[in-house]
């Protein structure tokens, strides 16, 4: 692939990854209002492994203590660590099932603008309302096994494109009573099971296809998605500190409308 072409999706992938406003809505989008050839999924899964690396050393102590927790499990002990590890297993559950139900659906029939504008701007209003229903009094440490189960439910509905899959997630946690930065961070969280798993079976076809173009082409994006991905972390991370989620909800409908525009003026 062109050098512009996929520097342009790393940082567009970096980004929108874990802003709730649908990194995979972009990913499609991109080729389709550019006119570049569809990158492919083996691509997707090299940008999603840079953000991974992103989002696990940016919290980086929430990764140290889920490792230490799975040490903590294997002991017979539950600990912090074994308890976020739990909570964050039992979120992830939901959609691994689903993404094996309806992998072909994923992959094909998905992919799709005119489906993408009508989740983009119909998630968005949702997220609004959730940002100004919920209590956002709880934090992660005393969440129950049953809270994660919901928001693992809903991740489920990240499987449709422009949904958001950090933005259900949240969503999904806003409406549990839980405050806005703590609800991004069970996201962000919840990201790395789905995602290493996907890039491991992919990295694993893409080691063995022995096409180096390819393999380097999937490098360099993962490195700067990375980049892009850890200063999007830590933007976010110290805006929802202070302020809402507005801005993301405005850019949602906002685009969306421009999508709707664009297919059908």
């Amino acid at each position: 692939m062109d050098f512009l072409q996929l520097l342009f999706l790393a940082l567009v992938q970096g980004i929108t990854e874990f802003l709730p406003i649908s990194s995979s809505a972009h990913l499609i989008l991109v080729p389709a209002l550019t006119g570049w050839s569809d990158q492919g999924l083996m691509i997707d899964v090299a940008l999603h492994v840079g953000t991974l690396a992103a989002v696990m050393t940016y919290f980086w102590r929430e990764t140290l203590r889920m490792a230490e927790g799975s040490l903590s499990l294997s002991r017979g002990r539950l600990d912090s660590g074994a308890r976020l590890l739990l909570l964050v297993v039992i979120g992830t559950l939901p959609v691994v099932v689903a993404g094996f139900s309806l992998r072909d659906l994923v992959s094909g029939e998905f992919r799709n603008p005119a489906l993408i504008a009508g989740t983009t701007i119909g998630f968005g209003l949702v997220l609004y309302l959730a940002d100004r229903l919920g209590r956002r009094q709880a934090v992660m440490e005393g969440m129950p096994w049953r809270h994660a189960l919901l928001i693992g439910l809903a991740q489920c509905l990240a499987l449709v494109p422009g949904t958001s899959r950090s933005g259900i997630t949240i969503t999904a946690a806003l409406f549990l009573g839980y405050q806005r930065a703590e609800a991004a961070r069970f996201s962000l969280l919840l990201s790395i099971p789905t995602t290493a798993a996907a890039g491991l079976l992919m990295g694993r076809e893409l080691w063995k296809s022995d096409d180096l173009a390819l393999q380097g082409d999937a490098i360099f994006a993962a490195f700067f998605a990375f980049v892009a991905a850890w200063l999007a972390i830590g933007g976010m991370m110290a805006w929802l500190r202070q302020a809402s989620f507005t801005p993301f909800v405005v850019y949602r409908l906002a685009l969306g409308l421009v999508l709707l525009g664009w297919l059908y003026l």
